[in-house]
């Protein structure tokens, strides 16, 4: 029999998904620690708190493995409580209390005041912008605003995470300069929606001030853009990622297809004229600029003909990172109420296609950048090489720069200029110069 005090019990956080999701338990943990608490993040603990991901079957299905792995430590007495919080306890509450009643309590993605209380602590106002970071020392990311107003057929996050809430500028900014303070020299801006970014506190679209307040913390070296709406993209930030070299020539911008029927039935608010117009604009504007998109194969009613319209158009595009990912028919989404047509064989196999069309594309825009010099941060050691990013490169999604370990030396998070030697499709190789 346990008699450890609450107070002595270590809590694990487990972070599954996106990288909200990341945010969300540095949040956590940062409101624990300063209420007295012993909190690691995914190692071990007396009492587990697991951040689930409900976006799509894949990560549905991990979020519920994780859950059953600790509650079977739970039963076999190495752990004493499970706690569930996230997407997938915000929408499907009344199934999990139903399917898996081990769990002691499920949280919502607002719940965090009732999670504090359950784990002993207190909601501490004063920390907000506060966060115990889980990645490397020198990146963060800074969620910029909550949730989505997107109507976006095939999406099931606004059930989720509800509307579209900005955080004040202000805020980020002091959030930014405390990020700073220890040693954060990367800030990765995210949120669902960027370009949504000011609508509702300011009336306006309103991330170009936020950058242009951003740039002036001392400390930070790059400001890196993720999840861009193409719809009502503001187009002055294209001035200000060109003109600013804090921003990097980069941008994540998911435009899920390009057949104009399919993007009017997920209800995305373009077309494939509008898209290719948009993307021409970024590269008039900033020809530098590395442009990462995901893709969406076997929604509803998409043909070979539709299908082969989008490799066509990769092919033409050649975008310098690209994802594809199935269509995952959610329940409450606007499109459920569709036939998923497209067997699932069919949706994989056409994954394929996308990603081995993708592959050739970078090898090729690699090959280019052999002789090339450029800035990188180093993000790790692994094996016998520094492991580092360019700007045109955000972590565990992009390429990375290779530079061996055997006659260098390099500080985890510092900068330095490496000269590309040569080239595989997602890895560059390098020596500094």
């Amino acid at each position: 029999m346990r008699t450890k005090s609450v107070g002595k019990k270590k809590i694990n956080i487990v972070t599954l998904g996106c990288s909200k999701n990341v945010y969300d338990s540095e949040v956590l943990m940062s409101q624990l620690k300063a209420n007295g608490k012993e909190v690691v993040h995914e190692d071990r603990g007396d009492i587990v708190v697991i951040n689930t991901c409900g976006f799509i079957d894949n990560a549905k299905e991990e979020s519920i493995n994780t859950i059953l792995d600790f509650v079977e430590a739970k039963n076999r007495g190495e752990v004493e409580k499970v706690f569930v919080t996230g997407c997938l306890s915000e929408r499907y509450k009344p199934d999990l209390v139903k399917e898996i009643p081990d769990v002691d309590q499920y949280f919502g993605t607002r719940d965090l005041p009732i999670l504090l209380k359950h784990l002993g602590a207190d909601y501490k106002h004063e920390l907000v912008g506060e966060r115990l970071t889980t990645t490397p020392k020198h990146y963060a990311y800074l969620k910029i605003s909550e949730g989505c107003d997107r109507p976006c057929s095939f999406c099931a996050i606004p059930l989720m995470r509800g509307g579209h809430v900005s955080t004040p500028i202000e805020k980020l900014v002091k959030e930014a300069q405390k990020l700073a303070k220890v040693g954060v020299k990367e800030l990765i801006l995210i949120a669902q929606d960027l370009t949504y970014y000011g609508l509702d506190i300011y009336k306006k679209r309103a991330l170009g001030e936020l950058l242009k307040e951003l740039v002036k913390v001392e400390g930070i070296e790059w400001i890196r853009l993720h999840y861009a709406f193409p719809s009502g993209f503001p187009e002055d930030v294209l001035d200000i990622i060109r003109e600013e070299p804090k921003v990097c020539n980069y941008i994540d911008i998911p435009l899920q297809h390009i057949n104009s029927d399919l993007l009017k039935s997920m209800k995305r608010g373009t077309t494939h004229e509008k898209t290719n117009a948009l993307l021409d604009k970024f590269r008039e504007k900033v020809p530098d600029m590395a442009i990462r998109t995901t893709l969406i194969v076997g929604y509803p009613g998409e043909t070979e003909e539709r299908f082969n319209e989008l490799k066509e158009w990769v092919r033409e595009q050649k975008f310098d990172r690209l994802g594809c990912f199935t269509y995952s028919h959610e329940e409450n989404t606007g499109a459920y109420v569709l036939e998923d047509d497209i067997p699932q064989e069919i949706k994989e196999a056409r994954v394929e296609e996308i990603m081995e069309l993708q592959s050739q594309i970078s090898w090729d825009k690699n090959q280019a950048r052999i002789g090339e010099v450029y800035k990188c941060i180093f993000d790790r050691k692994e094996g016998n090489y520094f492991v580092g990013r360019t700007e045109y490169d955000s972590p565990d999604v992009d390429n990375t720069v290779l530079v061996s370990a055997e006659n260098t030396y390099i500080s985890i998070g510092d900068f330095a200029n490496v000269k590309i030697t040569s080239a595989e499709e997602f890895d560059l190789y390098g020596e500094l110069v």
